[in-house]
């Protein structure tokens, strides 16, 4: 059922408690593992676990770019993860196995996002040849299609709905449509403030949850306005958030120790999950 923005607000407002509906398992990321949490027993159980380096399908020179992962998304239906590493790479692998399906180099890559069509797009952040959307064919490992120019680029969302592809630099947010195989600029807005970060949407509704580097806000893509998330708005440095719409839970990654953390913490769940000595620093819900 389509949500609108008003329900989305009240649903992102809940009060700690204990959820009508258990949240889905939890994929982290941060460091060189990639792992998912089972957050029903009383303790966090580690229940799958992926590492660069015990793929011996993924190139040799490939395995060390993965040391500093930085994004991780659950996609066909949960069975494959996508995973980008600010070291310099993006990869897809299937879940059942940990195998990697597709690899790229992407300089200081900080998300990417499936694309119909068998496509993929990665946001390559601040450095050298880097700066911009890069597209790539999911059949033809490390082969670029195409890219444009985005300063700072840190998120990616296909919106199968409206059929744009949502994109977040360091100043302003955009919409494209990819057509044969090229970056189409349909529109860009500027954001509140600098350091634009994390861009997740909130299923069923219009809005983009978007992080910078001083506020959380949602962003309503029928209106195409800001406003600050009702209860994290004024967090800083907060690295990644996503909603389960489900259970109502939001988890968030905030930085506490340069870029990273060692707690994940939860609006709509009465707990934190902490991890003494790990570099967390993206979480997501693993039915999205």
């Amino acid at each position: 059922m389509k949500k609108g923005l008003l329900a989305v607000l009240t649903l992102a407002s809940c009060s700690a408690g204990t959820p009508s509906v258990d949240p889905s398992d939890l994929l982290v990321c941060g460091a060189d593992e990639v792992f998912i949490l089972d957050l029903r027993a009383g303790a966090p159980k580690k229940v799958w676990s992926w590492r660069a380096a015990d793929r011996p399908e993924l190139p040799e020179s490939f395995r060390k770019l993965f040391g500093s992962t930085d994004d991780c998304k659950p996609v066909d239906e949960g069975r494959k993860i996508l995973i980008s590493s600010s070291g310099g790479a993006v990869a897809l692998v299937e879940r059942s196995t940990g195998k990697v399906l597709f690899h790229a180099a992407v300089p200081n890559a900080h998300s990417a996002e499936i694309l119909p069509g068998n496509r993929v797009v990665a946001a390559s952040s601040t450095k050298e040849e880097g700066n911009r959307l890069i597209l790539f064919d999911l059949d033809k490992s490390d082969q670029p299609l195409a890219s444009d120019e985005l300063h700072g680029a840190h998120g990616a969302v296909w919106d199968a709905e409206r059929n744009l592809l949502w994109a977040l630099g360091e100043t302003e947010l955009r919409a494209y449509r990819v057509e044969q195989d090229r970056f189409v600029r349909k529109l860009s807005r500027t954001l509140p403030n600098p350091g634009g970060h994390d861009l997740r949407p909130v299923p069923g509704s219009p809005a983009l949850m978007i992080t910078t580097g001083q506020h959380v806000w949602i962003f309503d893509r029928e209106l195409l306005a800001f406003r600050t998330h009702p209860r994290i708005g004024d967090l800083a440095h907060v690295k990644s958030v996503d909603l389960d719409v489900e259970s109502g839970a939001l988890a968030y990654v905030q930085g506490e120790k340069s870029w990273w953390a060692e707690r994940i913490k939860f609006l709509g769940l009465d707990r934190t999950v902490e991890i003494p000595g790990a570099k967390l620093y993206k979480a997501r819900w693993t039915n999205r």
